[in-house]
């Protein structure tokens, strides 16, 4: 039987559905999805998408920072990007954040986000 232990912290946004912030399995950490939701005020980041990715960065350096982990425990990251025309920008917020080895990456182009969000972004860790 697999132990998952939720993973809970208000220094990120309260779930807005039926989910955890992240789950941790043993030395395996999955962080969910992160929109640009202010923690504080639960209302969307204004200035675009490069003030929705600092956010969505943020928050969810914050549930792994909960668990004692950083961006150095992350294995894999998938994006979700309203427009794949922001790829440029999503490659230079990751260099900003993460150094390397960079971890494995997909970065899909989908129709609308969660609180019509530019950019959600989701990881997978090991501490």
């Amino acid at each position: 039987m697999v132990t998952k232990h939720r993973i809970q912290t208000e220094q990120a946004p309260q779930a807005v559905g039926c989910y955890s912030q992240g789950i941790r399995s043993g030395n395996w950490v999955f962080l969910s999805g992160q929109i640009g939701l202010n923690p504080q005020t639960m209302q969307m980041v204004e200035g675009g998408i490069l003030a929705e990715l600092e956010q969505c960065l943020r928050n969810l350096k914050a549930v792994l920072a909960s668990v004692g982990g950083d961006f150095s425990h992350i294995v894999k990251v998938t994006v979700f990007l309203k427009d794949l025309g922001s790829y440029t920008v999503l490659n230079e917020m990751m260099q900003k954040y993460f150094a390397t080895p960079y971890p494995a990456r997909s970065a899909v182009e989908v129709s609308r986000l969660p609180r019509d969000a530019l950019v959600e972004i989701e990881a997978i860790a090991v501490i």
